[in-house]
């Protein structure tokens, strides 16, 4: 069940736009006030109607396979591995879906060949349900994520500037508008891992904390007044929406990560 349900993921995250992108979009084409950029808008959401119409790819980057799996405490799985029947899922999937394997040796750089292995991230929650999230992330937004080890005096200004400053050097180069996830807090690898996670909150959702809520609205409109629009066109709409997540950290320490995600932002889940 697990590998027919993770191939179905593959396929449908790479070639189904989820509602909340898709309504996000068109609040961005209502709102926007460069000619050139609503025709951009209006070329997106043709691009997802034609995609979920032929089940075809969003993009021609489909991307590593990114998995979030919550494990009930309660669940047993039979059969083999867990992380290889998302393996295996993420294998089948991608062949079926006639999907491109962009997974590669980062040192030779010889191609996998399957698009395995996936990058799989699992948590132990309560209860006796399994939820799994696949989240392909393409090449283009991916490389213009960062990270920074601020220091504590830098503060909600430091932050603010890393982030401005992280999508300004990104440009056109992640397909705008973009989805910006943003992790506060933790360690050096759990900002990054807060950054991808903040990503999966669908859109037009308000964050749980209030502070967290205020500050991404402050951050979106800082973000959408730099200019850069629509595949890098100009106009009003250059990021959709701005997620954050945030965990304690050491007094010594403010790291701050930010992942960035392409105007498609694919993810889908099940629950099983």
């Amino acid at each position: 069940m697990i590998v027919r349900e993770v191939a179905r993921l593959c396929i449908e995250a790479n070639s189904t736009l989820g509602d909340d992108v898709h309504a996000a979009l068109e609040k961005a084409r209502e709102r926007e006030t460069s000619p050139l950029c609503r025709e951009v808008l209006d070329q997106l959401l043709e691009n997802a109607a034609i995609a979920r119409q032929e089940s075809l790819a969003l993009c021609q980057d489909t991307g590593v396979a990114v998995v979030f799996v919550e494990l009930g405490e309660r669940v047993h799985i039979t059969g083999g591995s867990l992380v290889e029947a998302i393996n295996q899922g993420v294998r089948q999937g991608y062949a079926a879906g006639y999907l491109r394997m962009s997974l590669c040796d980062p040192l030779t750089r010889k191609n996998t060949g399957d698009n395995t292995p996936a990058v799989v991230h699992i948590e132990l929650v309560p209860g006796d349900a399994l939820k799994i999230t696949l989240a392909p992330k393409g090449g283009g937004s991916e490389n213009m994520s960062r990270i920074a080890m601020l220091t504590p005096s830098q503060g909600w200004q430091g932050i603010q500037d890393f982030v401005l400053e992280t999508v300004k050097a990104a440009g056109a180069n992640p397909c705008p508008p973009i989805v910006v996830g943003l992790g506060l807090g933790g360690t050096f690898e759990k900002a990054a891992l807060l950054a991808k996670k903040a990503l999966l909150r669908p859109l037009g959702s308000e964050n749980p904390d209030a502070q967290l809520a205020h500050l991404e609205q402050e951050l979106l409109a800082a973000i959408n007044r730099l200019g850069i629009g629509p595949q890098g066109l100009g106009g009003d709409t250059t990021c959709l929406a701005v997620h954050i997540l945030k965990h304690p950290c050491h007094i010594a320490s403010l790291p701050v990560a930010v992942n960035l995600n392409c105007h498609a932002h694919r993810h889908k889940e099940i629950v099983l």
